[in-house]
């Protein structure tokens, strides 16, 4: 007699479009530059699908983008975005503003939000007005402009310590001063570099490698303790307007 338990008992097939990835991104805004970095690891439980996978992409002379997520997602949201900036550029002769970008990546993530892109999205650069700015999204297109923001697997350890560092949470000022509006160049890299080394010492998923962009207003210069670390200067489509630098970093590889 044929076996009936297929038949009387449910059996359910289950199928996830999404991944997992691992990973950690960020990005700190200052007065007059915007840093914003990511480990290279690319990741899917305990096994380790390349070392160098970057996470943050150059769009304009103004902004840079950093996703963190599901993989295959984000390189496809990447690209999509560059497109939609070259249309615009070949249609305006001039590079889209950072605030239109953010926006324009709330569309694009808003119009998705029924099968969405499984990305956490920061965009770091310079707006129009010459001040450092960062727009942190959700998955669905949910944003808002910060001075600071973390994503990705190491989160919970990477922003409480930017909420301290940044925005002096539970530090009380020495009687008679106030804290610092924004913090100089060398002290926020030095900040980026120490979250993602404590985060790599503490998250199997973050690693291997750390690249952080420098995006600086029109004019300024770099200071001499940032121009000592070789930062390399990414070509410009406007010679005297904002300038982009990639700082490179090893991590922890186990």
């Amino acid at each position: 007699m044929p076996d009936m338990s297929a038949i009387v008992n449910p059996q359910q097939r289950q199928f996830n479009p999404y991944a997992e990835n691992g990973g950690t991104i960020l990005a700190i805004a200052g007065a007059d530059f915007t840093v914003i970095a990511g480990d290279t690891r690319q990741s899917e439980g305990y096994s380790i699908q390349t070392r160098y996978a970057p996470k943050v992409f150059h769009l304009t002379d103004r902004a840079v983008l950093a996703v963190n997520g599901f993989a295959a997602d984000g390189n496809m949201f990447v690209k999509k975005v560059k497109q939609r900036l070259e249309w615009y550029r070949h249609a305006h002769a001039k590079d889209m503003p950072l605030r239109a970008i953010a926006r324009l990546i709330q569309t694009m993530l808003y119009a998705q939000r029924f099968f969405p892109y499984y990305v956490y999205n920061i965009l770091g650069g310079i707006e129009e007005d010459g001040t450092g700015a960062v727009y942190s999204f959700d998955p669905v297109g949910s944003y808002e402009r910060e001075a600071c923001r973390a994503a990705g697997a190491a989160q919970s350890l990477v922003q409480p310590f930017l909420d301290n560092q940044i925005y002096f949470k539970n530090q009380t000022p020495a009687q008679g001063s106030s804290h610092p509006a924004h913090l100089p160049l060398p002290d926020v890299l030095s900040i980026v570099i120490d979250s993602f080394t404590s985060a790599t010492e503490r998250h199997i998923e973050v690693g291997d490698g750390l690249e952080m962009y420098i995006v600086l207003a029109k004019g300024r210069t770099l200071p001499d303790a940032v121009t000592t670390l070789r930062p390399q200067e990414l070509p410009s489509s406007a010679g005297d307007g904002e300038r982009v630098f990639v700082l490179k970093r090893d991590l922890k590889k186990d």
